[in-house]
């Protein structure tokens, strides 16, 4: 027992160092933001507000379009196979939490594409970081298929095509800037509230921006898309960005602050990764279920999909070279007191290529909040 009450007292005694230890850092690191936040800064343009933290409610409203394009020979004719996986505008609904710019927020789906949002964010007086994770699933994209081996009611049906194995897209764009007035003029009064943007002023920024993109139908069930997609079954993208480009903060009345904010992006990092397979969909062609145009859709699905199947074959690593991108945003915001407004959008367009297939990603979202400082 003795020694059973010795090790609780020291396990105490170190607890009680620790929370002496833990606590003034904690202190310390705080009075460290707070000076960040105004550092070098004119106060007659930017304030800090007195309460430190931020807890923000958000809805939050998105739309990603993947456009692939792809151009074949099928049987010695030609087509050519340009899926859009465009998701209805998604609802979404979240928190988000933070110290003076430095926060975390997550938000999950209320309608449209099933998916979720994960979102980090830092800023300071002349820099900023941001960071979104999507991901979601599409089982209806919007596809267009042109080909003068397919019958028009065939075009027809694949332009609205269901497909059993559903599309999984994830996207991570990760971008960062450097503001070159960072002492009038202050992105984070627009975008995350931690200042407060008093009087109008713009600014020249750079930026960088990081983006993966991750694309994968590659299924039996898919074994006919993969097939269209010249044996493309899945996608992996990296791109990374910079651009120059110019924001503005106009202060029309007090509390009331407009953003705009126009970058163009040129990508000098666009590296992609395609994952090949084989189907035994030109076998299949040779049946004459294939064309049989007296067989209902549903016993034709159950033919075809009860028999199609891929295989994977290998992998390749491609290099699509440089090309041109653009990063737009705006941003209202109204602050009374300790409680602010805000509604923002952001559009991003990222671009690749690669002999006969190649695509872009468009992803926009509009977010409106309500916040409080604590």
């Amino acid at each position: 027992m003795k020694y059973i009450l010795l090790c609780i007292g020291i396990c105490l005694c170190g607890q009680m160092r620790a929370q002496r230890g833990v606590v003034p850092f904690v202190k310390k690191v705080g009075t460290m933001l707070d000076s960040m936040s105004v550092k070098g800064v004119d106060r007659r343009y930017i304030d800090a507000p007195k309460n430190p933290w931020q807890l923000i409610v958000k809805g939050n409203v998105s739309q990603t379009l993947v456009s692939m394009n792809a151009h074949g020979n099928m049987d010695d004719m030609d087509y050519s196979a340009n899926p859009y996986l465009k998701t209805t505008p998604s609802q979404y609904v979240g928190l988000w939490a933070g110290y003076r710019g430095y926060g975390l927020g997550y938000t999950v789906n209320v309608g449209g594409d099933k998916g979720s949002y994960l979102t980090f964010g830092a800023t300071g007086g002349a820099y900023g970081i941001n960071v979104r994770i999507h991901s979601f699933e599409n089982s209806n994209p919007d596809f267009n298929l042109s080909s003068n081996i397919l019958s028009e009611e065939i075009t027809e049906t694949w332009n609205d095509v269901q497909l059993t194995d559903p599309i999984r897209v994830k996207t991570i764009i990760a971008d960062g800037y450097y503001l070159f007035n960072g002492k009038k003029f202050s992105y984070a009064a627009a975008y995350d509230q931690s200042v407060i943007q008093k009087c109008s002023a713009g600014s020249l920024m750079a930026g960088l921006m990081y983006n993966y993109t991750h694309i994968d139908y590659a299924s039996d069930f898919n074994g006919d898309l993969v097939y269209l997609m010249e044996g493309l079954g899945k996608v992996k993208l990296w791109q990374g960005s910079a651009g120059v480009g110019y924001a503005y903060n106009w202060v029309p009345a007090r509390g009331l602050l407009v953003n705009v904010m126009a970058m163009p992006m040129l990508t000098f990092v666009n590296k992609l990764k395609g994952y090949g397979y084989a189907t035994n969909v030109p076998e299949m062609m040779k049946d004459p279920t294939f064309w049989d145009t007296d067989t209902t859709n549903e016993e034709w699905d159950e033919w075809f999909y009860s028999q199609v199947h891929i295989t994977h074959m290998a992998d390749k690593t491609f290099n699509s070279g440089i090309s041109l991108g653009f990063d737009a945003r705006m941003s209202l915001t109204y602050n009374i007191g300790n409680v602010f407004f805000n509604a923002y959008g952001q559009f991003n367009n990222i671009r690749y290529h690669h002999n006969n297939t190649n695509g872009y990603l468009n992803d926009w979202f509009i977010n409106t909040s309500i916040g409080i400082r604590l």
